[in-house]
């Protein structure tokens, strides 16, 4: 594919994506969100604490919010330990009476739980890309590779599919090849778009640029995006401001990556 037929399909795709986002949040993304609030969010200490004991966990709660996500801790599972504050009322000896007790900060040792360790009802989660990618997703790994950037499935930070570390991808192992393809491009596209002095400090903008250039990407070699891109953004509260304010930096490294995507390396034509 030459570089202006790319170009036409990126701008045909994020037309499509502005009107997903025009839509606002859809159904499976209100109930996500709406799971998401009944988790607490845990300390860095904390995070440590679970990952050495469970490395693959995800959603972490309490046998309590479980329970009250309609999920129960299935009989003989381990606990995962980490460390709750608790304040203690301790009155002064020598205060008067009148006096109101002092609290204590102190620290115990509470249990949680992963998902992988409970049953019941499925958690609600934002849509997903499906489709099969085929050999685009072998030639996407080859693109990265010629641009010095290496990829592995190591140390991935906690609840993340994929991470970009500047010359350096991680992906989660055991995705779905569409989840995956995607998750690489999206990461690919933070290597691309945001290592550079013209990186946006907006997080909100990062992560908006990454995931409209993957739905492109995903778009073009036959992917059915749904609203996984549309609710990824609005996760990270982006919204079609956000999208038009970035078109041109998207839709440059999106036809980039698709063009590179239907280039044969000369070795393949030649084993063909």
């Amino acid at each position: 594919m030459k570089a202006e037929q790319a170009k036409t399909v990126a701008d045909h795709a994020l037309v499509q994506l502005a009107e997903a986002l025009k839509s606002g949040r859809s159904e499976e993304l209100t109930r996500y969100l709406a799971m998401l609030a009944r988790f607490h969010t845990y300390s860095f200490g904390n995070i440590m604490l679970i990952l050495s004991q469970m490395p693959d966990a995800t959603h972490v709660a309490g046998f309590n919010t479980w329970k009250q996500l309609g999920r129960f801790v299935k009989k003989g599972e381990k606990g995962i330990v980490i460390i709750a504050p608790m304040l203690i009322r301790k009155q002064d000896e020598d205060a008067k009476d009148s006096e109101q007790p002092q609290s204590v900060l102190r620290f115990r040792g509470v249990y949680v739980f992963d998902v992988s360790q409970t049953d019941g009802e499925a958690l609600p989660e934002p849509s997903r890309i499906s489709g099969e990618p085929g050999h685009c997703l072998c030639r996407l790994r080859g693109i990265i590779a010629e641009r010095g950037i290496t990829i592995d499935n190591d140390d991935l930070p906690f609840g993340a599919d994929g991470v970009s570390r500047g010359g350096r991808i991680s992906i989660r192992p055991d995705l779905e090849p569409a989840h995956e393809f995607s998750v690489t491009v999206h990461e690919l596209a933070h290597e691309l778009l945001h290592r550079g002095d013209d990186r946006p400090t907006s997080k909100t903008v990062r992560e908006t640029e990454a995931e409209a250039v993957a739905f492109v990407v995903c778009q073009a070699i036959g992917l059915e995006n749904g609203t996984a891109a549309s609710d990824y953004i609005q996760l990270y509260n982006g919204e079609t401001k956000t999208l038009a304010e970035s078109l041109d930096r998207i839709q440059k490294t999106a036809t980039d990556i698709i063009t590179a995507l239907h280039d044969v390396p000369d070795e393949q034509t030649q084993a063909a």
